[in-house]
């Protein structure tokens, strides 16, 4: 696992697109702070930069450099929930701009992959995370459904987990900074 993390840690300091596992389905990701690299996945989703992309932090610690004042709400949120979790947080920032939603929000998940927390670790840096597909077409549930143009479109594809079956994407909710909760995808 170590030499895939190293090929994958080299890939986002470059600016590079990667496709890797996550705690619930294959993902394009990219340095959070990297403009030209959100950019870059966008285009390859061909999805417009006022829908915003989900990011990857590896712990609470990690999670207070992006957003200002994070509700005490939240960690309570993240400690009982028994499924993987995506919360969006008002006053964003730290981020590449073109991430941050225009209502200055953005959705942050702590994965509970141990890949991933190691990579994050290592990267030191939240880390883009969006489904592996075109936007508009269906989530893959496993690699081998990830389509040709998505694997051809990314700089570094991980060679872990590929068997890996993925039921669903994680939960979405929206918890504004006075502690107000709205679910957005269940």
């Amino acid at each position: 696992m170590q030499a895939e993390i190293n090929k994958t840690l080299k890939t986002l300091k470059e600016g590079g697109l990667i496709l890797y596992p996550t705690d619930t389905v294959w993902g394009i990701g990219c340095d959070a702070n990297n403009p030209e690299s959100v950019e870059k996945i966008y285009k390859l989703k061909q999805r417009h930069d006022s829908k915003a992309l989900i990011c990857l932090v590896a712990d609470d610690r990690m999670l207070k450099k992006y957003i200002k004042k994070i509700p005490e709400v939240a960690y309570d949120i993240i400690d009982i929930s028994e499924t993987p979790i995506t919360i969006i947080y008002d006053d964003a920032q730290n981020l590449a701009p073109n991430l941050i939603a225009n209502d200055n929000t953005i959705a942050i998940r702590i994965p509970n992959d141990d890949f991933c927390f190691q990579l994050l670790r290592r990267f030191n840096g939240a880390i883009v995370s969006t489904s592996a597909n075109i936007s508009g077409m269906p989530t893959p549930k496993s690699f081998k459904e990830i389509s040709a143009e998505v694997l051809k479109g990314v700089d570094y594809v991980v060679n872990l987990h590929r068997e890996k079956i993925c039921s669903k994407p994680s939960s979405i909710i929206k918890l504004n900074s006075n502690g107000v909760v709205k679910v957005i995808r269940s």
